[in-house]
């Protein structure tokens, strides 16, 4: 169907074949151009961030990247959602008004849609409902 499979998170605490089975379907489908779907598995926000922050460190360790260099753009490279463009829109079930640990990074410019269902009982109607409200809205991305 030319879908991407992406894991965002950490799946070392896996036991070893089904590492190798993820890692296989993600190998498998890495040059797929149509849709990527995302699996968070024991994901969580700051720990992305550490571990980006711990991988750029060893590249300006080993020279090949100096401190000068390290940009916004470069830190989002290392993110698991890496070639993913940043949330257009977080749709929050379960009226809670938190992120929750959730792509701290990728949703500074996101708009939040905030419902109090939960997940299961999230809808169509609910989605296209979520959808019509951001596009009444104007993004402003931190511009003046």
């Amino acid at each position: 169907e030319n879908i991407r499979i992406k894991i965002l998170g950490d799946v070392s605490e896996l036991s070893s074949g089904i590492q190798k089975s993820i890692q296989n379907a993600v190998e498998r489908t890495k040059n797929n151009t149509g849709l990527t779907f995302c699996i968070a598995f024991n994901y969580g926000g700051r720990a992305e961030i550490v571990r980006a922050v711990k991988q750029i460190a060893q590249k300006v360790k080993n020279s090949e990247i100096l401190p000068d260099d390290i940009s916004e753009k470069i830190i989002s490279d290392y993110l698991y959602t890496s070639q993913i463009p940043d949330p257009d829109l977080l749709i929050r079930t379960s009226n809670e008004l938190r992120t929750s640990n959730f792509f701290p990074w990728q949703i500074v410019y996101s708009e939040f849609y905030f419902i109090e269902k939960n997940w299961p009982e999230f809808s169509e109607e609910d989605l296209d409902k979520a959808i019509e409200e951001y596009n009444k809205r104007n993004r402003r991305f931190g511009g003046k």
